[in-house]
């Protein structure tokens, strides 16, 4: 596969990822993702543009056309899958799996990804709970929502990780805060004030940025 190529499909997987949070994919967003400047982003998403895989709303977020985001499932369902060999494998850490699934990607055969699956046992999530494409191209529905928003009193499962920052998921892991555990709002303080959780006999004070970067199923 040319650099090119490559850089074309760590776009579209960026700007799916973005669009999958409420403010959606910006160039600016896109760039700051991707560790790029502004303008280089600017002239690929108008190379995008030209080849039909993008298109830009009255609010100038980028958005995938239906073959973007055939395209970019694709490369999800790829990475999703590699993270799911290197922990369940290779036995890496969660925290370490998502740069090492960027190198994996863009080198698996159609081939390689149908065999990896089956390997794998056809696997619904990724070790950080987020669903996987299937090889046709339909994403589950991930119906969860920030344990932020939870109230005191509130009990809850941790469906995934939105955030696949290290230091963040090494953190949580040292809490116990992984996908499919029970966890419990016990109180909620004011004025944008952290959460008082429980995980199992443990309890912690969460603030809102980090819990708003978990998800959970009430």
């Amino acid at each position: 596969m040319s650099l090119q190529s490559e850089s074309r499909e760590e776009y579209l997987e960026a700007i799916f990822k973005l669009n999958q949070q409420s403010e959606g994919a910006t160039v600016g967003r896109v760039a700051e993702d991707l560790g790029l400047a502004a303008p280089s982003v600017s002239q690929m998403v108008a190379r995008l543009a030209r080849e039909g895989l993008v298109e830009r709303d009255p609010a100038s977020r980028i958005l995938l056309t239906p073959g973007g985001r055939r395209k970019a499932l694709r490369l999800v369902r790829r990475h999703r899958l590699s993270e799911r060999f290197l922990t369940d494998y290779l036995d890496l850490p969660w925290d370490q799996v998502h740069d090492e699934a960027c190198k994996f990607e863009h080198v698996l055969s159609d081939e390689v990804e149908e065999r990896l699956a089956a390997h794998l046992g056809n696997p619904q999530t990724c070790p950080h709970g987020r669903a996987i494409p299937s090889a046709d191209g339909e994403l589950p529905d991930e119906a969860a929502r920030p344990l932020a928003e939870l109230s005191a009193g509130q009990k809850s499962t941790i469906s995934f990780v939105s955030d696949e920052q290290p230091d963040l998921l090494r953190y949580l892991s040292s809490l116990g805060l992984l996908p499919q555990t029970a966890v419990s709002v016990e109180d909620v303080a004011p004025f944008g004030g952290p959460l008082l959780v429980r995980v199992g006999r443990a309890r912690y004070a969460l603030g809102r940025e980090v819990a708003g970067k978990i998800f959970v199923r009430v």
